[in-house]
């Protein structure tokens, strides 16, 4: 048998003594408190944009690096809404909401993966789902957003970024007509762009939810036809559905036209347009435009910004409700031709004092050098209302040098202008209340004792000879786009959602 040999108690005291000096010879890993040490991510936001048909769970990996050369502690990373997220950490193979005290070395990462589950048939959710993950190290703050799609619906997802401009997504190519139906909502994260020569047409019944600074984009010679019904409008707002941002104004950006192609104008029919900055803004970017926006039965309300704004454009408008604006209900500017037929612009912004009036017309653009460039205007107002709780609701902004027309023609206006000269008003009563239904509610039907009643002329009339929603009013036509009935003022009001 071999034998085993035995370490005399000299070798062994050696090879102890060299173990003790190898080990405590070892610098100890410090951690750095450094506070301009900053994480960096493999990406600043994750979106999980599956659009889900079924209970919809997916996972997302994050990878979190430290830049530095020293070992770092993350000493808190969180999910902002923590356990009522809908989102899912897992950090170093742990699940939950929040972590501590989570070390990295110098120029290593960790991973970290957010999952989320969400059912997509719950009309509960809203359509887009948000959370932040935060991370505190050495006192810096920095957070990741969660972005996930909440309901079944169309999701467009700005995929182009482009310097100065805000993101968006192509969604009518040139050449090339979309169609969008009411089947299922569309919410969009970004910008929708019609391109040039292209053309997007929303039908009857189709609900447009924009996020946080979203909106709708025609680009140059590219053309929009909203095709909404008094049955079933098209509505454009926000994406948030609880109650609480049922009317709240600024929750989305606008819907943006640039100069259109002659014959092809811009169209919407039976249209509600709530919530957001400016409702529609209609340029000439690049040229004079050679098309116009018509506006057939259209309710624009609650625009922390403008409700239509226009830079040298053509608007012919019927049954338009503009009101609660933050600035302008209605403001035409650097020129151009507009003609409103039985309208109610109303201004009772509650959020604030409003230093604009509701109707703002301008015949000028202002070169590199802030001088004027005149621009002829032509404005026209039938069988119209133009209210709010200003002292004067109309200011015009004029310059010598080019035609500049408006005329009022059978309208209650509240103004401080002179109404007696016949050129530029017909048939107007001054600054008597329209009484309005309930304002506060923007409901613009006039009520019983309301001295718009009966006061329009009927040839104006003929041209508009049903009301907004759906009254003839051709033989003793009010003023506005809601026509009188009696009793109707204790009913549900039919354009409400």
């Amino acid at each position: 048998m071999r034998e085993i040999k035995q370490i005399s108690f000299p070798v062994f005291l050696v090879l102890t003594l060299l173990a003790i000096i190898t080990f405590s010879c070892r610098k100890p890993i410090n951690v750095s408190d450094d506070p301009s040490i900053r994480l960096d991510f493999s990406n600043d936001s994750i979106i999980f944009d599956t659009v889900f048909t079924s209970l919809g769970s997916t996972t997302h990996r994050l990878m979190v690096y430290n830049p530095s050369n020293n070992r770092v502690k993350i000493s808190n990373i969180q999910l902002l809404s923590g356990d009522q997220s809908a989102f899912r950490l897992n950090v170093d193979g742990e699940a939950g909401s929040k972590f501590t005290d989570v070390e990295i070395n110098g120029g290593d990462s960790i991973y970290v993966f957010t999952r989320v589950t969400i059912n997509p048939d719950d009309v509960n959710n809203p359509f887009v789902v948000e959370d932040e993950i935060n991370f505190l190290t050495n006192g810096n703050e920095q957070s990741v957003k969660l972005v996930a799609w909440g309901q079944n619906a169309n999701y467009i997802l700005a995929d182009t970024h482009i310097q100065g401009f805000p993101p968006f997504k192509v969604v009518a190519d040139s050449l090339e007509t979309t169609v969008w139906t009411n089947e299922k909502p569309y919410v969009i994260y970004g910008f929708a762009v019609i391109d040039s020569y292209g053309k997007l047409e929303v039908m009857e019944g189709t609900r447009v939810h924009f996020h946080e600074n979203s909106g709708l984009w025609a680009y140059t010679d590219g053309v929009l036809k909203v095709y909404g019904t008094r049955e079933n409008p098209v509505r454009f707002g926000g994406d948030r559905l609880e109650e609480d941002y049922a009317e709240l104004p600024g929750q989305w950006d606008r819907i943006w036209l640039m100069e259109g192609r002659q014959g092809e104008d811009h169209e919407f029919h039976h249209a509600i347009i709530e919530n957001g900055f400016i409702g529609i803004q209609a340029e000439s970017f690049l040229r004079t435009t050679e098309n116009k926006v018509i506006l057939d039965n259209v309710v624009i309300q609650n625009m922390t910004g403008i409700g239509v704004f226009t830079r040298l454009f053509n608007v012919i408008g019927g049954n338009v409700v503009t009101a609660n604006c933050g600035g302008y209900c209605m403001a035409f500017t650097g020129g151009g031709y507009y003609d409103f037929r039985h309208s109610t612009i109303a201004n009772y912004w509650p959020y604030g004092v409003r230093n604009t009036a509701s109707v703002y017309l301008n015949n000028y653009f202002l070169d590199s050098l802030e001088q004027p460039i005149p621009l002829p205007i032509n404005f026209n107002l039938g069988n119209s209302i133009v209210y709010g709780v200003n002292v004067d609701e109309i200011e015009t902004d004029m310059v010598d040098g080019a035609d500049s027309v408006y005329y009022f023609d059978h309208c209650l206006l509240k103004t401080g202008l002179e109404v007696g000269n016949n050129t530029l008003f017909n048939q107007i009563i001054k600054n008597e209340d329209p009484l309005f239904v309930d304002y506060q509610l923007n409901d613009y039907r006039i009520d019983t004792l309301s001295p718009a009643i009966d006061m329009g002329d009927p040839t104006i009339a003929a041209s508009v000879p049903f009301d907004i929603l759906g009254t003839q009013r051709t033989e003793t036509p009010d003023l506005g786009s809601y026509e009188f009935v009696p009793g109707q003022g204790g009913d549900e009001f039919p354009w409400r959602k």
